[in-house]
């Protein structure tokens, strides 16, 4: 999987001194654009820039700049995105305006944000008619634990340390409860629960059943 990253998740990770979670998740890489990095994080995340800047420099976090969507004239398309983008999220979303704009140029599957208010992205985009599946943090370790790469201590132990160092005060209980309604019980998009299930066929595992173990621990 490949993602392109929201300023807000890549704060949040990286405070918690997990991003390493983002890389063995997407190992197809992550992706942000150079406004999130020179604009977004120079206003909010100074205490995380130097390793950001390290982890760009090795190759880890891929940064796109103007001249390289300019280089591969996809330039005047994630224009048009970042447009449309404004024009639904307003200007107090940018740095999601941006993330989501970036991904559906470069046709990257998935967004890691934690903007998930009533009509931010992450609600907005999983009722559209969108090619972007949006996740947050919380979403991103429950991925991780269903493929194996954590068990359930790992996942709630995780889901504190994030919570607390960025003091968002989230419970995980709810946000499990979410991801299952999201994916099972409501779903907004019928695809969303496909994809899930081709991940635990082709991981091999019962989604439903880890879900109810992971339920169970908390």
């Amino acid at each position: 999987m490949r993602a392109s990253l929201d300023t807000n998740a890549v704060i949040h990770f990286y405070r918690a001194g997990l991003q390493h979670i983002l890389f063995d998740l997407f190992d197809d890489g992550v992706c942000i654009y150079e406004q999130i990095r020179n604009v977004e994080l120079e206003h909010h995340g100074k205490d995380i820039l130097e390793r950001v800047d390290s982890d760009i420099a090795s190759g880890k976090i891929e940064m796109y700049t103007d001249q390289h969507l300019k280089d591969w004239a996809a330039f005047r398309i994630f224009e048009e995105n970042v447009k449309e983008n404004r024009n639904l999220y307003g200007t107090g979303d940018l740095g999601e305006v941006y993330a989501i704009s970036l991904a559906q140029t470069l046709g990257i599957y998935s967004l890691v944000t934690d903007d998930t208010k009533q009509g931010g992205p992450y609600m907005s985009l999983l009722q559209f008619e969108d090619a972007v599946m949006p996740f947050s943090f919380a979403d991103v370790l429950i991925l991780r634990y269903l493929i194996g790469q954590a068990d359930e201590k790992n996942t709630v132990n995780d889901f504190k340390m994030i919570s607390d160092s960025s003091e968002m005060n989230w419970s995980f209980q709810s946000h499990l409860a979410r991801f299952i309604r999201r994916f099972f019980a409501n779903p907004y998009r019928k695809e969303d629960t496909l994809w899930l299930q081709k991940l635990g066929e082709d991981h091999g595992i019962k989604v439903k059943n880890k879900l109810a173990s992971l339920r169970k621990w908390i």
